[in-house]
């Protein structure tokens, strides 16, 4: 792709949701073209007329800031637009700010529109989440889905994905933020340079050359942070979420290490640092997730996921992907204490004092018995990662890996 035909000047982002709001206000604040799509002419044109999101994030940012007269507005260089044809034929950046449950319907409508588009386009995926093939059960970060469904026009376009602790209230704000920028590294330095690090007083960022393993701690954290929230009400005592935290960073590097990532990936912004304030932070949907879903269980998880959702602006990612996981441990046959605990408890039910029972045996009878990899095990673990790995049942689930 001819990074030298792509115009940094404007940019399109697909999903007026939190999160697109959020970086239509940041790209306004530094003076880009911000087109923003959206299927509903009649939210396009309230947006347009009042430089605000009637249906997500300016309640929230109201309640922040003492009042809606205190809210910001989107800057005059943001438009709203239900045109999607003319939403990709005028803009070479395209961020994607949907749910991955919607990326595959969206990727049909844009595939045609790309192809026949006169110039590159390059896609920056936030997303995280992971979705899993109907047949082959096979877990799938954002950016290899969007390769699969453009794998015949591969010269049309270039994807990057942006991973890290970010909020959207502290985007929209301009509070400080730090990001993971992965791809192919002279698309990835080019967002870097014209996007991330516009006003580095606000957003900043590093590379990183692991675009899977930076999709998949993104993902698999939303988990943990379910998890996290859920325990912070069981009262635990204030232990318990360290192991939560150290014991989820074991199985977050082993799945992502088959998912076709790297060890490293985990020690970025992307995984640490998002893990970090995803699991501790009221501003995490996910984190929020977990809490008020037992706080209002009520012994049918389908429902009480209904209830939760209802009262959450956004959605949390957590949910669909550990099904998504599940399905996907269950066909490797891999252990994983916590995530399979998690899918019991947010899938499967149960009763109060058997969701605490869960927790504690995830946390306190792991059946690993050491915190370090061997070098041996280091080594297969690097040449034959799709085999070298924990299992749930079996013989080879007696191996200390």
């Amino acid at each position: 792709m001819k990074l030298n035909s792509l115009d940094t000047g404007r940019i399109a982002i697909i999903g007026p949701g939190r999160l697109g709001t959020s970086f239509a206000y940041k790209f306004g604040r530094d003076n880009k073209k911000v087109t923003i799509y959206y299927h509903n002419a009649d939210i396009c044109r309230e947006i347009n007329r009042e430089h605000l999101n009637p249906k997500h994030l300016t309640c929230d940012l109201a309640k922040r800031l003492g009042g809606m007269d205190n809210v910001p507005r989107l800057s005059t260089r943001v438009f709203a637009t239900n045109d999607l044809e003319r939403t990709i034929e005028d803009n070479d950046i395209i961020l994607l700010a949907v749910t991955m449950d919607r990326l595959p319907e969206l990727l049909n409508y844009l595939k045609p529109l790309m192809e026949k588009k006169s110039g590159p386009t390059c896609l920056i995926s936030p997303l995280k989440g992971l979705i899993s093939d109907e047949i082959s059960k096979e877990l799938i970060t954002p950016s290899q889905l969007i390769n699969n469904y453009l794998a015949n026009m591969q010269e049309k376009y270039d994807v990057v994905c942006l991973g890290g602790p970010f909020f959207d209230m502290d985007i929209a704000l301009g509070n400080p933020v730090c990001v993971t920028v992965a791809g192919e590294k002279s698309i990835a330095n080019l967002i870097i340079q014209e996007l991330t690090r516009f006003n580095r007083r606000e957003l900043c960022s590093y590379y990183n050359i692991d675009i899977v393993g930076i999709e998949a701690c993104g993902s698999l954290k939303n988990i943990v942070a379910n998890i996290k929230g859920l325990t912070d009400s069981l009262e635990l005592g204030d232990s318990v979420p360290g192991t939560i935290f150290a014991r989820s960073g074991v199985e977050i590097r082993s799945l992502s290490m088959l998912l076709g990532g790297s060890f490293q990936a985990f020690h970025s912004q992307a995984g640490v640092g998002d893990m970090y304030v995803t699991v501790s932070s009221e501003a995490s949907k996910n984190y929020r997730y977990g809490k008020l879903f037992y706080e209002l269980y009520n012994g049918n998880p389908i429902e009480t996921d209904l209830k939760v959702r209802s009262l959450i602006d956004g959605t949390p990612e957590g949910p669909n992907t550990i099904r998504n996981v599940y399905r996907y441990l269950e066909k490797k046959n891999m252990y994983s204490p916590l995530f399979h605990c998690a899918y019991r408890i947010f899938n499967e039910g149960t009763n109060r004092e058997a969701i605490k029972e869960q927790v504690l045996q995830a946390c306190q009878f792991d059946r690993r018995k050491k915190e370090y990899i061997g070098p041996a095990s280091r080594l297969l673990y690097r040449l034959v990662p799709d085999y070298w790995y924990r299992r749930h049942k079996g013989l080879l689930a007696k191996l200390d890996i």
